[in-house]
Parts: structure tokens; C-alpha cells; sequence
């Protein structure tokens, strides 16, 4: 009986010990599962992060790209401006090339007799005074030179002199880019606008109305300059000027 005994003891502490064994297995396996869970949420919360940031990132990229466009369509129309203008003075500058060889086969000769000679101007023959003459190359000149308060003055002072003058569209012309050039936007449209109505069939009319136009953009009329780069293209379609205008048109908003 009592080796019975002994040996059911010895049953019961060895299926303890293996219960125990198993307890502990267990809890050794749900420690696992619970660091793999905290280690997964730590790795989606980072993930999350890092999804924010890129949006975010992305966001500005997206802002910093709307900048770049607007910048670059800024470029393009002031490069379209550029391109008139350099135009403009390619074409002057060889018609005051071509006046200067003109002048000295013949010049000198006029001037001493003071008599009238007809002269050529874009396209537009009349006759005009040697001083006369000599006072609009001079005013030229010196706009040519960038010096434009005294090429502002010079014109002024010219069209006061001869109101008359056959000189008169190309004079306000000038006289207009001078002012430009001198941010006196205003005064520049007004004669600007005297070239026009003065004689809309002028070969400068086209380039005259383009300048009002640039005038109103810069007085930050945008409204204005729509409508009168409109009446360009209407007005004047075969012209550089309307090129220059649809283009600037698609520009403007």
C-alpha cells in the first residue's frame, strides 16, 4: 500500500511538471505575438508618417511647379515684346543707315542753298526744310543713344516747331518710345493715339497700337490692353504687330 502510494505521488509531480511546462510554453508564445503586434503597429505608424510627409511634400512640389509656370509664361511674354522691339529697331536702324548714306552724297549741297528737298519717311514722300530735316535726324540720334530725356525733349520741342511737318506720325512715334522708356506711360498712349487718328493707314500705325497696349499693361490695366490688342488684330490682321498681339492675347488674363 504504501509503495502504491509512493509511486502515485511520484504520477502526480510528473504531470505537474509537465502541466507547468505547457503554462509556460504559452505564456512564452503569447509574449511573442503581443512584441510582434506592438512591432507591426510601430512599423504601420511610421509608415503613416512617412505617407503624410510625402504628401505634404508633394503638395509643395506641386506649388512650387504652378510658380515655375507662371514664371515661365511671364518670360514668354516679355520675350515676345522683346522680339517686336528688336524688330522695330532692326528695321530703323536701317532706314537711319540708309538715310545717312543719302545724306552724304547729297546733304551739304542742300543745307548751303536752304532750299526744301523732298524726302522719304516709311514710305510717306514730303517736302521738308534742310533744317527741318537735320533737327528731326538729330532728335533721332539721339534717342538712338538711349538718351532718352533729351530725345524726349528734342521731339517735343521739334513737332512745337513744325506743327506741320510731314515729319509728324514718325516724330510722335519717337516721341512716344521715348516716353515709354521713361515710365511716362501716359503720355506715351497719348501720342501714341495721335499717330493713329492722325493717319491710321501710317506703316507705323500697327506698332503705334501695340505700344498702347504695352502702355495699359504697365499702368495695370489689363482690361484695356485685352481690348486693344483685340482691335489690332481687327484692324491691322497681315500686320508683325497682330502676330505680336495674339500672341501677348493668350497671355493676358
Amino acid at each position: 500500500m504504501k509503495n502504491f502510494r509512493n509511486g502515485l505521488a511520484a504520477m502526480v509531480c510528473v504531470l505537474a511538471g509537465l502541466v507547468t511546462s505547457q503554462a509556460h510554453a504559452a505564456l512564452f508564445e503569447d509574449s511573442d505575438a503581443r512584441k510582434a503586434i506592438l512591432e507591426l503597429r510601430q512599423r504601420l505608424d511610421s509608415s503613416q508618417q512617412e505617407l503624410r510627409k510625402a504628401s505634404e511634400d508633394n503638395a509643395q512640389l506641386r506649388r512650387s511647379l504652378l510658380d515655375l509656370s507662371s514664371q515661365i509664361d511671364a518670360l514668354r511674354a516679355e520675350l515676345a515684346r522683346m522680339r517686336g522691339q528688336e524688330e522695330l529697331m532692326a528695321r530703323d536702324l536701317a532706314e537711319v543707315q540708309r538715310r545717312q548714306k543719302d545724306l552724304s552724297q547729297g546733304v551739304d549741297e542742300r543745307l548751303r542753298k536752304f532750299e526744301p528737298s523732298k524726302v522719304t519717311v516709311d514710305g510717306k514722300e514730303f517736302v521738308a526744310d534742310p533744317a527741318e530735316k537735320q533737327e528731326f535726324d538729330a532728335a533721332l540720334a539721339i534717342f538712338r543713344k538711349g538718351e532718352f530725356a533729351p530725345a524726349q525733349t528734342a521731339f517735343g520741342n521739334f513737332l512745337k516747331r513744325y506743327p506741320q511737318t510731314g515729319y509728324r506720325p514718325v516724330a510722335l512715334f519717337w516721341l512716344g518710345n521715348a516716353q515709354y522708356a521713361l515710365r511716362n506711360y501716359r503720355d506715351a498712349v497719348t501720342n501714341f493715339r495721335s499717330l493713329v487718328q492722325a493717319d491710321p493707314e501710317h506703316v507705323r500705325a500697327p506698332e503705334a497700337v501695340l505700344a498702347i497696349a504695352n502702355c495699359q499693361v504697365e499702368l495695370k490695366d489689363v482690361k484695356a490692353a485685352r481690348k486693344t490688342l483685340e482691335d489690332l488684330v481687327k484692324a491691322y490682321p497681315q500686320s508683325e504687330a497682330a502676330s505680336v498681339a495674339k500672341e501677348r492675347l493668350t497671355k493676358l488674363k
